[in-house]
């Protein structure tokens, strides 16, 4: 039995932070040398930040990049650590990983299998790899293995997968296998989506199994550079069993697990196998010995930690948090502003800042999280004096607002024992009325204006609460969801004012679902808040026109059911007009034709009128494959033929099929 001890950590990173990244990275190396690891395994380009968008093709990031990793270098002695950074060689830029061997480098092994689809888009910055090329690259007068190489360490063979090239059928572990590797390392850089933990614990226990060796894989952990959430997912296997994995969606700046791995027992696996005589050709001979482990079967060697969220409400909250958690810190600002309607959304991102604070404050404990924050922490720190502090909700009411919306603001403000005002802003709105009114000698009417009238109302709430955002330091955060994104149902410079929109990512299905789930919560980690009672019984409603004429968004709009299959169909399946309605008529065949007919087409009509909105939302957190982020995700001419000729078609069709 040949045993040792092997490791990962996941860190939180910030890009271009040199100093903070290179302390987290130090430190997960001292804890992991303090346990006795041998091998230990550290994120997809964690010295630089994944996120550095084209400052990757700045000169500083790359030198900056190297100066830590020959900073890091000396904290590796007696242990062997991969960590990734940007790499210049022949005037081309690499995705590399490094291998830190007893205080030296070994080499660099660059990524082949580019990331490049959704909020990828690594192929702007590096270049790809070609396959069995080795190169040497100079460094400080000294020259290094790069390329498509692997490692053998005191008899131990070490190769890579670097993220996205588990992802791809012709994976580099089918060559590694080949080499008669014993041990793969993925360092990655894998966003979080729903559900995409299973999927990557698939190809790693899959990989473990099909390649007969031991596979550790770990991730980057938080909201990194803004978008983006990173779970922290590791996991370590063997034979295609699961040894040790970790707590996702962490709020500490690193996470550490470790194991015992039996090399003698995965080679024996390998025997068993049809492959050839291996090539030594991109082996590169390392010496260094491993501490002898003594006692194999202790248990205390063994980390697994059953507490991935296992529902999608749970995955969506945990993501959230972390977000919100990390975007205030990083930001440096001193707490939040939400404007509180009394209705879904705003309720939502409300109820997820307080849930971020408990959670947060009972991972770090209350000290660590005031100091990670910068708020001055003292013994009589409560979670009521740091919700006051950090989340002050508004209730900004005009004559169209109706008293059920303002008991269920002040009642979930209260109860999330947050900062509360209530501002009365119909006088500035009939006073903007009555200037345009006078200025243009025209009465203006619901019959005539309905539009100009509700967005006013909208607007002139935006003044006040960025005035009260700015007073505190705070940061405003915009209210609007995914679908009311999709259709521009949302005001700008209205609804849609603040810095970070935690909700464009979700569409409002999930959100109005989400919030009865934590009304009657039974999750063992987030305790029911039953004063969402009070907005779960509403109709969903801007509140804007006057209360004759009871408003409502589905009426506006469609009902949210449908609005969320169609905008699947048409944003994340590309369908045509004729094809969604096809489906409708399927899924929904409670409605007539002729009014799903009426629904795909205003779909398609306020989706490309209302593109160059989406291109001015707040930024927002993405959380699954829907999202119609226009900067990272769902790219769509702000001018465009308007899906006239498919529009038509589908309404000839129709006709012609009755």
């Amino acid at each position: 039995m040949k045993y040792i001890k092997v490791g990962a950590a996941t860190l939180n990173q910030t890009p271009l932070d040199w100093s903070n990244n290179k302390n987290h990275i130090i430190t997960a190396i001292k804890a992991a040398s303090n346990e006795h690891i041998s091998i230990l395994c550290l994120p997809e380009l964690c010295i630089s930040g994944y996120g550095c968008e084209d400052t990757f093709l700045a000169p500083n990031t790359l030198k900056k990049s190297l100066q830590a990793l020959q900073e890091i270098v000396s904290y590796t002695k007696g242990i062997m650590v991969a960590v990734g950074l940007p790499l210049l060689y022949q005037n081309r830029i690499y995705n590399t990983v490094s291998l830190l061997v007893d205080g030296k480098i070994a080499g660099f092994v660059a990524k082949r299998f580019l990331s490049n689809e959704g909020i990828h888009y690594e192929s702007r910055w590096f270049h790809r790899w070609s396959s069995n090329i080795v190169a040497q690259i100079e460094i400080a007068g000294k020259f290094y293995p790069i390329g498509d190489i692997y490692f053998n360490c005191g008899g131990v063979r070490i190769g890579f997968e670097i993220c996205e090239e588990a992802w791809i059928a012709n994976r580099p572990g089918i060559k590694l296998a080949e080499q008669g590797i014993d041990i793969i390392l993925n360092p990655s850089a894998s966003h979080f989506a729903f559900g995409k933990h299973h999927i990557r614990e698939r190809f790693v226990l899959e990989g473990s199994r099909a390649f007969s060796v031991n596979y550790i894989y770990t991730n980057l952990l938080g909201n990194e550079a803004g978008r983006a959430i990173y779970d922290g997912d590791m996991m370590i296997v063997a034979k295609g069993k699961l040894l040790a994995t970790s707590k996702r969606f962490s709020f500490a700046d690193y996470q550490l697990i470790h194991t015992l791995i039996d090399v003698e027992l995965t080679r024996i696996s390998q025997a068993n196998t049809s492959y050839g005589v291996p090539n030594l050709e991109n082996q590169i001979d390392l010496d260094f010995k491993y501490p002898k482990i003594l006692s194999p079967l202790n248990k205390t060697n063994f980390l697994l930690e059953e507490n991935t969220p296992s529902l999608k409400e749970e995955e969506f909250t945990h993501a959230v948090m972390l977000g919100l958690f990390d975007y205030l810190r990083k930001s440096h600002t001193q707490g939040f502003v939400v404007s509180l309607s009394g209705g879904a959304d705003s309720s939502t991102i409300a109820c997820l800042v307080y849930l971020m604070v408990k959670s947060a404050v009972k991972e770090l404990g209350m000290e660590a999280f005031c100091h990670k924050i910068d708020y001055k922490f003292s013994t009589t720190t409560t979670i009521t004096s740091l919700m006051q502090k950090l989340l002050l909700c508004v209730y900004q009411a005009t004559e169209n607002s109706s008293e059920t919306t303002r008991n269920a603001a002040f009642t979930l403000a209260q109860r999330l024992e947050a900062d509360y005002l209530e501002l009365d802003v119909d006088k500035v709105v009939k006073d903007y009325l009555h200037i345009i009114a006078n200025a243009t000698q025209q009465k203006l009417t619901w019959e005539q204006h309905d539009i100009a009238l509700q967005n006013i109302q909208a607007r002139v709430r935006s003044p006040s609460v960025w005035l009260l955002a700015n007073l505190r330091n705070a940061l405003l955060l915009a209210t609007s969801n995914r679908s009311e994104a999709s259709q521009g149902y949302a005001t700008m410079d209205g609804d849609t004012s603040g810095g970070l929109s935690p909700l464009a990512g979700i569409d409002k299905n999930f959100i109005r679902h989400w919030l009865r789930w934590l009304e009657q919560s039974s999750s063992a980690e987030f305790a029911p808040i039953s004063e969402l009672s009070l907005v779960n019984e509403q109709a969903p409603t801007a509140e804007l026109r006057p209360k004759e004429m009871a408003q409502t968004d589905e009426s506006d709009l469609m009902p949210y059911s449908v609005l969320n299959a169609i905008e699947k169909m048409a944003i994340r399946d590309r369908q045509t007009p004729y094809e969604i309605l096809s489906l409708l008529q399927l899924q929904f065949s409670k409605y007539e034709t002729a009014q799903l007919l009426i629904w795909v087409e205003r779909f398609f009509n306020l989706w490309v009128r209302n593109q160059w909105k989406r291109e001015r939302f707040a930024p927002g957190f993405h959380l699954d494959d829907e999202s119609v982020d226009p900067k990272t995700w769902c790219r769509f001419p702000i001018l465009s033929g308007g899906y006239m000729e498919e529009i038509a078609e589908m309404k000839a069709t129709t006709f012609f099929q009755k």
